[in-house]
């Protein structure tokens, strides 16, 4: 057994890593040559200015009083600059969103996979590619282009990372930092001569990352005061700031100016996915070679910012956040980012015809470059005879593009070269993609044949040791012959010769070799197969298929949950006829009934919101009252069952109960110490972790009877998922746990209806038993439906109040009983544990039902195993590399 979990653990983790490799690989490249264009720049310098979480409505529109929030930037996109909104891509979270903003392209979801705080893969910028930066804001941004760059001439000043406090008081005090560090840097600089001789280099750039609005969203929604509050700071302090490097540099005309944003934020103030307030983000700009205001009659868009921040008569030019990028490099003369995919928004220019074409003409040879290393690297791990090029841009046709494109600039056919050097962007992003998924069909084979023969393997060990399937008169078993051996020893050598002469990396191997020794191992096993399908011949046709449409169908209802929650509530309503088509209704109709109102009420859980929820310190509190009221009906009823209740027992209960106090204490009370912006208490800190590590203790001290154990491993993990709830999802691990304890009594009087033998208490059994009573009887059809149940309930623990897709779907609140300062790992750590309490209290019932039950552990879990294979197979089929978190993990929308 020892060697097939450890095989097991391998195979899984090889498909786990493939999805990766297979997915989620960095699409950028290396070795391009760096391409600017050959003509002077409008600007010598640029700042750029990203308010973080700042949507495009709440920037332009008016308040009531019909006031503008932001009357500088109103009026510069009114009398000076030009204005649009920049289209982000999800997922809409910060690092991405800076990511495309100066790099110009869009981060994989490899990121990811190598850390929050650290490049994942080294890329060009625009600050790398200028004379000097200097940049103000969170170290956690700042430090992803400063430690990317070439030489010493990206500087960096940034506040301690312990200020990001969702809690504090004044969060606008971030903006304010920022602001006040510039004004002492410029001030410093007039006194610093080798400083002032920087500054008065080209190509420089200064960027100010504001955090104040995110964080204020965060804590207190867009909607807020103070939100509001932080935009007007942020305009008047952009407002100082202008003026002050104007003067500072003599009022030249020569300093482009920039505002926008890396990602929005939905009403309930949480960002990552694609609704429309996440990925609209505003873009203002002005300065020299940027058009001036233009007046419209009209103008037709999708959405209805226009009308409502009473813009309609002023051009709006939308762009894509990636081409920002090289348009802050055309502006200041310096080298497109080169792994930049944007495509320089030309409407925005206010230049001669022949820098925008000269410009348009560098950007597609700059993404070209980037398409032709691409192209290289994969002729060189591929045969020729198996090499298929991408056959829209062959060497002959990039050649003629780029001729004819230099030679409408010489004839002065200015629009005719822009449009011809559109084209080849467009297809050397098409080829980029073709190329960066060129081995993903071939990949993908291996990986499912590997796993295939897996659940094939798993399947046929269940059937030979656990079931009372027999062989008839074949007695002995006979060995599997050489020649199957020297088969796949053979299939094995010319794969890895096949893979070696590619050039392919070690991964190849184990992907394309791994299903070699898996499937040996099913062939092997060719008499169990035999008297499989002996027996399924035997088996009366219409009853094959009717089982085999049922197996179909639920696993098709497990994998539709996945997509959409609501297939969840039909999956219990369906539960809850369960004891009708049984004879448990007649037999045992008092649980019966209590399993169908628990199933019934654990189905609204499902309909109800995934993200928006408003917080509701009520709803928690009458959850955590509750769960009180239930354990002292369970601790009276412990008492009046046993002859002497051990004091100790009875003092841990109690003392569990009154970690439940604490907890509702806790909660309420940092709630009302956030609203009045008071931090959270040292006290409600320290007690909010004493009760998460004893929750981990508790438990190990209640008695071994499987009943007193269950309560205590419902008693610790409420009193800890109290602590992380904001709303009605408080509820829901209460009226799960109630839903176990009556699975637990319905599937011990299933057995006692088949013919199992005699019931035995559930007050009575032992989670210390001897292991010997597990092997009475063999599998069952019955045990089937037990395996389906597990995985269907641990479904709906992971889905039932939220998407563990998606941080977007959990409330960062969550854990503000334990830490108002931002830390993603440790937030990510609470909110994963919260995730996991249902599903720990699924799997404790789950080891309840398999001991009343008298079956065997590795039976169970050899068909939940295959079960989730299966899903597996499915999921790794519908896997998406691209969209916000939510949609990779569910493709919902």
């Amino acid at each position: 057994m020892l060697l097939f979990f450890l095989v097991g653990l391998l195979v899984h983790f090889v498909f786990f890593a493939s999805i990766f490799d297979i997915y989620f690989t960095s699409p950028l490249v290396h070795g391009m040559t760096p391409q600017f264009t050959p003509l002077p720049p409008p600007a010598r310098r640029l700042v750029l200015i990203v308010a973080d979480g700042l949507r495009a409505d709440a920037l332009c529109e008016l308040d009531k009083s019909e006031n503008a929030r932001a009357p500088f930037i109103r009026n510069i996109i009114m009398h000076e600059g030009s204005w649009g909104i920049s289209h982000t891509r999800v997922p809409t979270e910060s690092r991405p969103g800076h990511v495309a903003l100066i790099a110009g392209f869009y981060e994989d979801v490899s990121a990811v996979t190598k850390g929050w705080k650290e490049n994942p893969v080294e890329f060009d910028s625009l600050f790398n590619e200028s004379k000097y930066t200097w940049s103000w804001g969170s170290q956690d941004i700042l430090s992803m282009f400063a430690k990317g760059a070439t030489g010493d001439h990206v500087f960096t000043y940034s506040y301690d990372a312990k200020e990001e406090d969702f809690g504090a008081q004044d969060v606008a005090k971030l903006d304010i930092w920022v602001f006040d560090k510039v004004k002492e840097f410029f001030h410093a600089a007039r006194n610093n001569q080798s400083l002032l001789s920087k500054l008065n280099e080209e190509k420089i750039v200064f960027f100010l990352h504001l955090l104040g609005i995110d964080t204020n969203g965060h804590a207190h929604r867009p909607s807020s005061r103070e939100y509001k509050d932080n935009i007007k700071l942020v305009d008047e302090g952009i407002k100082e700031i202008v003026s002050l490097i104007k003067e500072f540099f003599g009022n030249d005309e020569k300093t482009a100016f920039i505002l926008t944003s890396d990602h929005g934020m939905t009403d309930w103030g949480s960002h990552g996915a694609g609704h429309p307030s996440e990925t609209f983000t505003p873009f203002v700009i002005w300065g020299p070679g940027i058009k001036h205001p233009q007046k419209v009659s009209a103008q037709q868009f999708d959405d209805t910012l226009l009308k409502e921040c009473k813009l309609e008569y002023w051009k709006r030019r939308d762009i894509s956040q990636a081409d920002i990028a090289p348009l802050m490099a055309s502006l200041i003369g310096v080298p497109f980012p080169l792994n930049s995919v944007g495509i320089l928004p030309e409407g925005y220019l206010n230049n001669t015809d022949v820098f925008i074409a000269e410009s348009m003409f560098t950007n597609a040879v700059q993404i070209l470059e980037q398409f032709k290393v691409k192209m290289t690297q994969k002729k060189e791990v591929t045969l020729p005879f198996f090499f298929t090029p991408f056959k829209l841009l062959s060497d002959s046709k990039q050649l003629n593009i780029l001729r004819k494109a230099r030679s409408y600039i010489k004839l002065k056919k200015y629009d005719e070269a822009v449009s011809l050097c559109k084209e080849l962007i467009y297809l050397a992003l098409k080829g980029l993609s073709y190329y960066h998924t060129y081995d993903r069909f071939f990949l993908g084979i291996g990986v499912v044949l590997g796993f295939v023969g897996w659940a094939s393997y798993a399947s046929l060990l269940i059937i030979k040791s656990h079931s009372g399937l027999r062989r008839g008169v074949r007695k002995e078993v006979k060995k599997p012959s050489h020649l199957l051996s020297c088969c796949f020893v053979v299939i094995g050598v010319l794969i890895a010769f096949f893979l070696l002469i590619q050039g392919s990396s070690w991964t190849y191997y184990v992907y394309c070799l791994l299903p070699v020794p898996i499937w040996y191992a099913v062939l092997r096993e060719y008499q169990v197969i035999q008297d499989l399908v002996t027996s399924l011949l035997a088996f009366p046709s219409s009853h094959f298929v009717g089982y085999l449409l049922l197996c179909t169908l639920g696993i098709e209802v497990l994998v539709l949950s996945f997509f959409y929650r609501y297939v969840l509530t039909a999956g219990l309503i369906v539960l809850a006829g369960w004891p009708f088509i049984t004879q448990l209704w007649t037999r045992a109709k008092s649980i019966s009934l209590s399993w169908i109102f628990f199933c019934l009420l654990l189905a609204v859980f499902p309909l109800m919101p995934v993200v928006g929820r408003k917080p509701n310190i009520f709803l928690v509190m009458g959850a955590g009252l509750l769960v009180l009221l239930l354990s002292l009906f369970v601790v009276a009823s412990f008492i009046k069952r046993k002859d002497s209740f051990v004091n100790e027992e009875l003092l841990l209960h109690l003392l569990q109960m009154l970690s439940i106090v604490f907890s509702m204490c806790v909660v309420y009370s940092t709630h009302k110490s956030l609203l009045r912006k008071q931090g959270l208490p040292l006290v409600n800190q320290l007690v909010s972790w004493l009760i998460l590590a004893s929750s981990f203790i508790a438990p190990l001290l209640s008695p071994t009877v499987l009943l007193e154990r269950l309560v205590s491993i419902f008693l610790s993990s409420m009193s800890t998922y109290l602590l992380l709830s904001t709303g009605y999802e408080a509820v829901f691990p209460l009226v799960l746990s109630c839903l176990m304890f009556v699975w637990i009594h319905m599937e011990q009087e299933t057995l006692q209806q088949s013919g199992g033998s005699g019931k035995q208490k559930v007050t009575r059994i032992q989670f210390t038993c001897s292991p010997g009573i597990t092997q009475f009887r063999q599998l069952c059809l019955d045990d089937t439906r037990r395996a389906f149940f597990l995985v269907f309930f641990l479904v709906t623990a992971f889905f039932g109040t939220g998407n563990i897709a998606s941080v977007n779907s959990f409330d960062l609140a969550s854990v503000y009983c334990f830490l108002t300062v931002f830390s993603p790992y440790m937030m990510g750590a609470l909110m994963m544990w919260k995730i996991l309490i249902p599903f720990v209290l699924v799997m404790c019932a789950f080891e309840a039902v398999q001991l009343t039950t008298q079956l065997s552990s590795k039976s169970l879990f050899l068909m939940v195993l295959v079960i989730s294979d299966i899903m597996a197979l499915h999921f790794f089929f519908l896997v998406k590399d691209y969209g916000s978190w939510l949609d990779i993990g569910t493709r919902e929308y």
